[in-house]
């Protein structure tokens, strides 16, 4: 999803502000509106560093709301691991294969059952939403929903079928659902997310990334930050020892989790809450900057850095 919006963006501050942490084991990144410019190209300054970042023994994480076919962008990034989490934390994508042949290594599917409760409660909370349906295998939407994705949907039904795969041609009902996105034509972004959030409860995690009042809706307790911890824990990495980079409303639980975190200076306002430090916008380099200061502080060679 396109990671940076339609709010006013702060006026950026110094370089960085904050500390460095001197020893990071992980670095976590956000994609759009955060390690991508707006045009959606890697600086080669920004290439330069995740480059050093992990001669030096820092994994790096892509931590991203897309899916795992848009991944292509940064596909080439993926250093020794080759992992990314995509989809808000719905999955755990291996992208060692190249464009097109991505592994799902974990898949923390939203249950049928529960997304055909919220598609119910709302339609009923906020008339006019449409939806649209991110299995493992592609998008699929319902006839009203607006043409805001890379590419056109697979199939193209009501919700209600498109979630049971009850219609004539269905060969997706074995995928898991990963996402499912609602837009609403008429409401602001942020305030689309809050009434979501109040009429929907616990029954799925609700954020947004969009620009637009289309929201992202995963299953409970699925998030950035939550599959990013599996994904340290299975590293025996700590909090304490990751540093996030994020810019919108889906990036605020990681950088809450991480022990260092930084908004961008393109960041939406809220996020500058959850996070420990600031650094420049996306169009600045923002994590190259906050990756070098890192990589001199434990004495790396300068040549190793753009």
């Amino acid at each position: 999803m396109r990671d940076h919006g339609a709010v006013t963006s702060p006026t950026p501050g110094p370089r960085t502000s904050a500390p460095t942490v001197p020893a990071p084991r992980l670095i976590a990144t956000d994609l759009d509106g955060t390690l991508l410019h707006d045009d959606k190209t890697v600086s080669p300054r920004t290439v330069a560093a995740l480059a050093a970042a992990e001669e030096a023994g820092i994994e790096v994480f892509f931590v991203t709301g897309r899916p795992a076919r848009w991944m292509d962008v940064v596909s080439d990034h993926v250093h020794g691991h080759g992992l990314a989490i995509c989809g808000n934390g719905a999955a755990v994508v291996d992208l060692h294969g190249g464009p097109g042949r991505h592994r799902f290594v974990k898949v923390r599917e939203l249950p049928v059952a529960d997304a055909l409760d919220v598609v119910r409660i709302l339609r009923a909370a906020a008339p006019g939403t449409s939806f649209a349906v991110e299995r493992t295998g592609g998008l699929h939407h319902e006839p009203t929903y607006p043409p805001l994705h890379l590419e056109a949907g697979e199939s193209v039904a009501p919700a209600e079928k498109l979630l049971t795969a009850d219609f004539e041609g269905s060969a997706v009902a074995d995928q898991p659902v990963l996402k499912l996105l609602a837009y609403h034509p008429d409401l602001g972004p942020d305030t689309f997310l809050a009434l979501a959030r109040d009429a929907v409860g616990e029954i799925a995690a609700i954020t947004r990334s969009s620009p637009s009042a289309l929201l992202e809706i995963s299953g409970r307790a699925v998030s950035k930050a939550s599959t990013l911890e599996l994904c340290c824990l299975e590293r025996g990495i700590s909090p304490t020892e990751v540093v996030a980079f994020g810019d919108m409303p889906n990036d605020m639980e990681m950088l809450a989790w991480a022990g260092t975190s930084y908004a961008m200076g393109n960041a939406h306002p809220a996020v500058l809450t959850a996070a420990t430090g600031r650094t420049a916008t996306n169009n600045e380099d923002g994590v190259a900057l906050v990756i070098e200061d890192i990589l001199a502080a434990r004495q790396v060679p300068p040549d190793h850095v753009a």
